[in-house]
């Protein structure tokens, strides 16, 4: 049983990743509708919330059925992140998760996110402060170091452990890297198998497949796994994986039918939680990745993405059901 804190995460637990305007609840809703056991939401701009920006505010809202639920914040000022963090223990989160990886520039050339690593000291001492600060089980997540030449995570891992906190995720990557090559799991199993380190650790990167995920529990006995832009387009990767975790069988891929009703539901979502305006801009990407592949579909994507009327959108899902339904029996007609 892996627990964060007191909060039990069973066995082999699932983790979707902070995605900024990605995780917000509408794509939360439908990844815990898949089996995700733990969700956080987009991260945070401490500067953001002390201000009491709109767009960071409204971040902070989460809901019981999404929970074991992360609200994740950054910054690069000790001061701010205590006081945000304050602020985010008042929405009730489960845990606190404090983001030291990513690699954005805009961010990390202020010192915050990944650019955290340049500066270890800052870093533990603002860890610190905000574990002694809140009361909520703090979390971080990070990366493997700066570049090649600094991969520091090993060490780094028992003085996060140290400050405080109540579990680490670490993406496979240095900052340097950014989201290319392929991720480097071996110093993510070399910190799992440290015999100092008590709590559990998550490993991140390039898990996009029921084998991936299976490799990183086995090969690396990490306790967990956090899958990110594999989910963008595929929120039933997370039963996908747990199906192959259990079972060693593939789970039967979704029909056309079936992701047409899954694109219904996010939508309708969307509009339920961001209004019309927003939540039908934001289901654009969602709908060209849900659907990405079927043959002759650059009209039809393009209709999606830029109709504005809510009351429209539904009909033209139901028309992809119709018009490339052959898919689901297996016939190798084209669409009429």
């Amino acid at each position: 049983m892996v627990k964060i804190g007191t909060i039990e995460l069973g066995h082999q637990p699932i983790f979707l990743a902070p995605m900024e305007d990605v995780t917000d609840p509408s794509f939360r809703f439908v990844c815990k509708h898949f089996g995700a056991d733990v969700v956080y939401t987009e991260f945070i701009s401490s500067d953001g919330l002390i201000r009491d920006g709109h767009k960071s505010v409204e971040k902070l809202r989460i809901y019981d059925y999404e929970r074991p639920i992360g609200i994740q914040i950054y910054g690069h000022l000790i001061d701010a992140m205590v006081e945000s963090a304050q602020i985010v223990e008042q929405a009730n989160p489960d845990f606190i998760d404090i983001n030291f990886g990513c690699p954005v520039k805009k961010i990390a050339r202020r010192g915050a996110g990944s650019g955290m690593l340049q500066n270890i000291p800052l870093l533990l001492e603002m860890t610190q402060a905000i574990v002694k600060a809140v009361k909520k089980p703090v979390t971080v997540k990070t990366r493997l170091g700066w570049d090649d030449d600094s991969k520091i995570i090993v060490p780094l891992a028992e003085q996060l452990q140290d400050t405080g906190i109540q579990a680490l995720t670490i993406h496979g990557r240095t900052r340097a890297q950014m989201y290319k090559g392929e991720a480097d799991w071996t110093l993510i199993g070399e910190v799992k198998n440290n015999p100092r380190m008590k709590i559990p650790i998550i490993g991140n990167g390039d898990i996009v497949s029921p084998e991936g995920a299976k490799k990183a529990f086995d090969t690396y006995g990490v306790d967990g796994i956090m899958i990110g832009r594999a989910a963008v387009g595929q929120p039933w990767i997370f039963r996908d994986v747990k199906h192959y975790l259990q079972t060693g069988e593939y789970a039967a891929p979704l029909t056309l039918s079936e992701k047409v009703d899954l694109a219904k539901l996010h939508f309708e979502k969307s509009i339920e939680f961001k209004g019309e305006v927003v939540g039908i801009y934001e289901m654009r990407r969602h709908f060209s990745n849900y659907f990405k592949g079927l043959p002759h579909f650059k009209d039809m994507r393009l209709k999606l993405v830029t109709e504005k009327n809510p009351k429209l959108i539904p009909h033209l899902l139901d028309e992809i059901k119709e018009k490339w339904n052959y898919q689901d029996a297996g016939a190798g007609s084209e669409p009429n």
